[in-house]
């Protein structure tokens, strides 16, 4: 089968391998279409902290299942799925409290023996699989697992109807991540970031305010104003320095900020305002099982153009294209998914 490697920072290279062995509890997709996420990005520049070239790539993923090995039983051949591409091990409290994204040794595609999900075929555990419904295309599946970590990021924001609620970055996980947040019935989401394209996209997936931060130093003011007063949550999707002290700044006392972006090193932030104001900081990591079930039904029920956060679909040999496009943010690319075969 084909499969897309990274083989080194920034060198993306399709190669021939074998089919992945089908064990009892396994499942093989035909994979009809798979994602660019951030995380791939930084595998591609050879920052990532687990997933190192050379490797295949990919964790996000949509197809037909083709074969099932001799224990599965809820899944069979012909199923539509995706895939919730995480597997908690050892005996962390986080796997036996059911939540994986908490284990001590988190197993993910690109990480051991388990391939990625950018070849023309996929293995997974049936636990991770997800049937698709019949009304949800390859290329809405194929959000399912990026959306989840915006559920999950509402969920840890403690998302309430009528909250006024500001996300601080308007990438793929961003604008997903405003989709999760209307779903739970935010009554004003602001969105900001310093591309005027992906703001746009913003709008159309309905923002109330879309601001660029970008040279504007009263930029927080603005962002205040646009909903009447200091924010309930802020929700960070961008790993950017300096954005936990805008976060604080954005909220009202007793608020919630959550890191969701991908930091590299230290932050520094106002611990004064943190402590005299109640506000507080917390964590996010990836989602569980609820957060993905959620993710589908939001996708299921067609009431929010979740869809819109795709810009581009490019054929698996443009994949060193569409890894390009998306690092260096050309062509007004947001997420930008790699097709192997065409639907229908």
């Amino acid at each position: 089968m084909k499969a897309v490697f990274v083989d080194d920072a920034e060198k993306i290279n399709i190669k021939e391998i074998d089919i992945p062995v089908v064990k009892d509890n396994d499942v093989l997709i035909k994979v009809a279409v798979a994602g660019i996420c951030g995380s791939d990005i930084h595998t591609y520049k050879g920052l990532h902290p687990f997933r190192k070239p050379p490797v295949v790539i990919g964790h996000e993923v949509a197809g037909e299942v083709v074969s099932v090995g001799q224990a599965v039983k809820r899944v069979q051949v012909g199923d539509r799925v995706t895939v919730e591409p995480q597997i908690g091990t050892g005996e962390s409290e986080g796997v036996m409290t059911g939540q994986a994204n908490l284990s001590d040794k988190r197993l993910a595609p690109g990480m051991g023996d388990w391939l990625g999900t950018m070849a023309e075929y996929f293995v997974s555990p049936e636990a991770q699989v997800i049937k698709l419904p019949d009304a949800v295309s390859y290329e809405k599946g194929v959000l399912v697992e990026p959306l989840a970590v915006g559920v999950h990021a509402a969920r840890k924001g403690g998302i309430q109807p009528g909250d006024r609620v500001a996300i601080l970055g308007a990438g793929p996980i961003g604008l997903l991540t405003l989709m999760a947040v209307k779903a739970k019935g935010a009554s004003h989401v602001v969105v900001t970031d310093v591309l005027d394209y992906s703001l746009d996209v913003a709008k159309q997936m309905g923002a109330t305010a879309a601001i660029n931060i970008k040279g504007k130093p009263d930029w927080i003011e603005e962002a205040k104003s646009k909903v009447g007063r200091s924010f309930d949550k802020v929700l960070i999707t961008a790993g950017v320095p300096g954005i936990i002290n805008d976060s604080l700044n954005l909220l009202k006392k007793g608020g919630r900020a959550v890191t969701v972006a991908m930091f590299h090193g230290q932050q520094d932030f106002d611990v004064e305002q943190l402590q005299q104001n109640e506000k507080e900081i917390v964590g996010c990591m990836t989602y569980n099982r609820p957060d993905t079930e959620e993710a589908l039904d939001i996708i299921a029920k067609g009431a929010l153009p979740v869809e819109k956060v795709i810009s581009h679909q490019l054929s698996y040999e443009q994949a060193d294209k569409g890894f390009e496009m998306v690092d260096k943010k050309q062509d007004n690319s947001v997420k930008v998914i790699v097709s192997f075969e065409q639907e229908g």
